[in-house]
């Protein structure tokens, strides 16, 4: 009898102890709750060097069911598309979520493009260079019957930009084991054509124009805290 009385006792404070240790390593304070608050639609500008806003062109929007899941994903999304002086256009796509635990992590265009009924032709990781360093970034190609679209994307998961995928759970697993649930953004650029290639060059330079628009806080937000101020 003692000794089962000792097992169970045992038991139970191991249990107490895990629950302990759980609730120790459970993030509970928003990082979002310390910053100043913004708004996309502001914070992106309209015109900025060779670029403007065309009107008559939305970029791709998702069906009823994808928009549900992006309003519980999302606090801030933004669409546009973008047209410089001899005619080029790229669309921008922006989402914001200050809570990006496990519950909300940010949508992937890996996702949402095939959940409408593209094909991912290609699916790729790259280095996108702007004044203020080189953005890890993915380089996807979605098609849909006479549509390719070259997809540039990147994310950033508190004060830093990351890839989707390993890089993205190691950095929110970083914030958790400090007691902190980050912030994240995704930021995506695409446009049309069958010369990818030339696509990507167009997107990265149309990246770098936006950047060098931004104030020093706000470009910090689209591509994390370092190198975002020089």
């Amino acid at each position: 009898m003692n000794r089962r009385f000792l097992a169970s006792a045992l038991l139970g404070a191991a249990m107490a102890g895990a629950s302990a240790l759980t609730g120790a390593l459970t993030p509970t304070v928003k990082v979002a709750q310390a910053q100043a608050p913004f708004r996309l639609e502001t914070m992106i500008p309209q015109r900025f060097g060779a670029w403007r806003v065309d009107p008559g062109v939305v970029p791709l929007t998702p069906d009823p069911e994808q928009q549900g899941l992006l309003r519980k994903l999302y606090d801030q999304t933004l669409s546009r598309t973008y047209i410089d002086g001899t005619g080029r256009r790229v669309m921008l796509s922006i989402a914001y979520g200050g809570d990006q635990s496990k519950a909300l992590q940010l949508h992937l265009p890996e996702v949402c493009y095939v959940a409408q009924g593209f094909q991912l032709v290609r699916d790729g990781a790259g280095g996108l260079a702007t004044p203020y360093g080189v953005l890890p970034v993915k380089r996807l190609v979605a098609r849909q019957q006479q549509r390719n679209e070259p997809i540039t994307y990147w994310i950033t998961i508190g004060d830093k930009a990351t890839r989707s995928g390993i890089e993205q759970k190691l950095r929110r697993l970083a914030y958790g084991l400090s007691g902190e649930i980050p912030d994240g953004m995704l930021v995506r650029v695409s446009s049309i054509g069958t010369d990818e290639a030339g696509a990507y060059a167009l997107q990265d330079r149309f990246v770098a124009e936006l950047l060098a628009a931004l104030a020093a806080r706000d470009r910090a937000r689209l591509i994390g805290a370092q190198g975002a101020a020089t």
